[in-house]
């Protein structure tokens, strides 16, 4: 996978919108598990393509050190060599200061390629700074919005269990409902009412009837009383 592909998805995952994605979903906490695995699994290969794009760009800098330090290498033996010839010349050695102007030709030579080498790296060193960095920022955005992911799973997963909780509650209620006349508690509260009023028929049924026995009693009281005046009255006359 290139870099610019790995920067591409890492952008536009770190700018994914979580809540429009849960909204269009039939079922919001497959769509998160799936999404973690997804995230997980580009952070990896993220993490990977950055840390091969730094390793190339800390080569390329070192490189483009080496050539920046052989240019001035380079050009201190040319100057060497130029006044070498300098000397020999005004010496009077013309062959020899010859030679040493060659040499030091030779070492503006490589002066020149070194610096040419440098120059040319330079514009790729920046433009792959810049791919770290906006690799390097994506993948904190990336991170970012896995945590938030998987807080958002664990609260999906909880209301869940909650709603569904709830729903058992509320069914379990709903099954035994005490103002329901069919219901068992209301029959069971019948039949109580029903022997606590026949209790109470017998014992008007007891009352009555001790009630007319007194009666009874008080009328036998009441003849005897009659036949004793009676025999009272034959006994005067």
């Amino acid at each position: 996978m290139t870099k610019q592909t790995i920067l591409g998805r890492v952008t536009q995952l770190a700018k994914a919108d979580i809540n429009a994605l849960l909204d269009q979903a039939e079922d919001p906490q497959k769509m998160l598990d799936q999404l973690i695995r997804d995230y997980t699994a580009n952070i990896s290969e993220a993490e990977q393509a950055v840390a091969a794009t730094i390793g190339n760009l800390r080569l390329m800098e070192q490189d483009h050190r080496e050539d920046v330090e052989a240019a001035k290498e380079w050009g201190g033996k040319a100057l060497a060599a130029s006044r070498k010839a300098d000397e020999l010349r005004a010496a009077g050695s013309g062959a020899e200061a010859d030679k040493f102007d060659n040499l030091a030709k030779v070492a503006l030579g490589r002066q020149l390629r070194s610096e040419k080498e440098a120059s040319t790296a330079e514009p790729v060193i920046a433009a792959q700074t810049e791919v770290v960095e906006r690799l390097k920022s994506g993948l904190g955005q990336m991170k970012t919005k896995l945590s938030e992911l998987k807080s958002k799973r664990d609260e999906l997963v909880a209301r869940a269990k909650s709603a569904e909780a709830q729903n058992r509650m509320m069914d379990s209620v709903k099954s035994i409902d005490v103002l329901d006349p069919t219901s068992e508690l209301s029959r069971f509260e019948d039949k109580v009412r029903r022997e606590e009023a026949r209790a109470l028929g017998k014992q008007e049924l007891a009352a009555s009837s001790l009630d007319a026995q007194f009666e009874q009693l008080d009328s036998l009281g009441d003849s005897a009383e009659v036949d004793a005046r009676l025999a009272a009255l034959k006994s005067a006359s």
